[in-house]
């Protein structure tokens, strides 16, 4: 007599950055809730690396606890830089290595970052046509009075980068704009307000500044704010700020996409994927299982750990002091051993030090070599002095 073999069940795990904007956590938790209506009888919960609650860790236990026997998770990130190829892998496979040690067979499976899939450069096609009040529908054949600047997020990693690069080519080929160019929120250069000011220099009167994130946040503030202030100074230019991705449904496509990609176990098209290349990268000793540095800590996890190893040191591989953060200042209470990979362009002039001294939370504050600090600290004193100048004499 033949057993039945029992079905395994499965559940999905959506995988966040994190953000001090709570705008930006209820913004996430309604990509999940898409998602429900694209698998509607199969348990979905999402967490955070940093900062937001639930993390990570919190969401995965939630479906364990749910009986699930494969949990399918994917990072809800754009671009493959250091927190999908690094810090999320980290997480899930800590989990692993608890509930192996626990003699669960629950399973992990880790998908891919959104990328550049054709879903979600419609969803950001239709978000600048929208923003231009043209019919994303009906599109004109050319916008050659007008030109498109990408924001990207701007990380260490050059591939990541480059493909923010990409996207502006791809869609400025698809549109038609008259020119197209690429910026950065973050690390690398050029810096926005800097770009922008260069781009001015082209002559166009209309400039669509859009900028390629899924979330609000301090970032998206901040862009924002860079394209006020710059309107301000050029009257004669009209500025249009695309609104970032959000919940567009191409968007929930997207994640569709990747969610069944490692359902059916589609091979990747790199050779390798996501979780494959960490592990590779672990075994040879590039790169650790590490606690993220600014994880939302839960509080029943602190009273009783899903296992007695699950305490370790914070001080892995990335180590530096922390007077700086993503985008949001680190005030979670606990140390901060971990950084985002070192920048090796960081002092070029176009890039983050453009942002020093504005009051803003400028990432890798601690790479900054003391001369390029003591060269933007003599500037901002300048202009302080010129401005004061300026004041006295009107």
């Amino acid at each position: 007599m033949s057993e039945t073999v029992k079905k395994r069940s499965i559940g999905i795990m959506i995988c966040g950055h994190g953000s001090r904007d709570k705008d930006a956590e209820r913004e996430f938790s309604r990509v999940a809730a898409g998602l429900v209506q694209r698998f509607p009888d199969t348990p979905i919960e999402y967490g955070f690396l940093e900062f937001s609650a639930p993390n990570i860790h919190m969401g995965l236990k939630k479906l364990v606890a749910a009986g699930v026997d494969d949990i399918y998770a994917v990072p809800g990130m754009l671009f493959a830089a250091t927190h999908a190829r690094n810090d999320i892998p980290s997480v899930l496979l800590n989990f692993q290595q608890q509930l192996v040690q626990q003699q669960s067979n629950t399973k992990i499976h880790y998908g891919s970052e959104l990328g550049l899939h054709p879903a979600m450069i419609e969803a950001f096609q239709t978000r600048i046509y929208q923003s231009m009040s043209l019919d994303f529908q009906q599109p004109p054949a050319n916008i050659h009075d007008t030109m498109l600047v990408v924001v990207g997020r701007g990380t260490s990693d050059t591939l990541a980068n480059a493909e923010a690069a990409k996207l502006t080519r791809i869609v400025n080929e698809n549109m038609g704009f008259g020119w197209a160019d690429t910026v950065y929120s973050g690390v690398t250069y050029p810096s926005v307000g800097v770009g922008l000011e260069r781009l001015i220099k082209l002559g166009f009167k209309k400039i669509v500044v859009a900028p390629y994130f899924l979330f609000t946040g301090r970032l998206i503030k901040r862009i924002y704010a860079y394209v006020d202030k710059i309107a301000e100074q050029y009257p004669e230019i009209e500025f249009i700020k695309t609104p970032y991705l959000n919940d567009h449904p191409k968007v929930i496509d997207a994640f569709e996409v990747r969610l069944r990609e490692i359902m059916t176990e589609q091979p990747h098209s790199n050779g390798e994927s996501l979780m494959q290349s960490f592990e590779r990268r672990l075994a040879a000793g590039e790169v650790e299982i590490h606690h993220h540095h600014a994880e939302f800590i839960d509080p029943e996890e602190v009273a009783a750990p899903l296992s007695d190893d699950h305490s370790h040191s914070h001080d892995h591989d990335h180590s530096h002091s922390h007077d700086h953060s993503h985008d949001q200042h680190h005030d979670d209470g606990h140390s901060h051993g971990h950084s985002h990979g070192v920048y090796k362009h960081i002092d070029h002039p176009l890039g983050p030090r453009t942002m020093i001294g504005e009051n803003l939370c400028c990432c890798f504050m601690s790479q900054f070599p003391q001369s390029v600090l003591e060269q933007e600290s003599d500037k901002i004193d300048s202009l302080r002095v010129h401005h004061s100048s300026e004041e006295q004499a009107q």
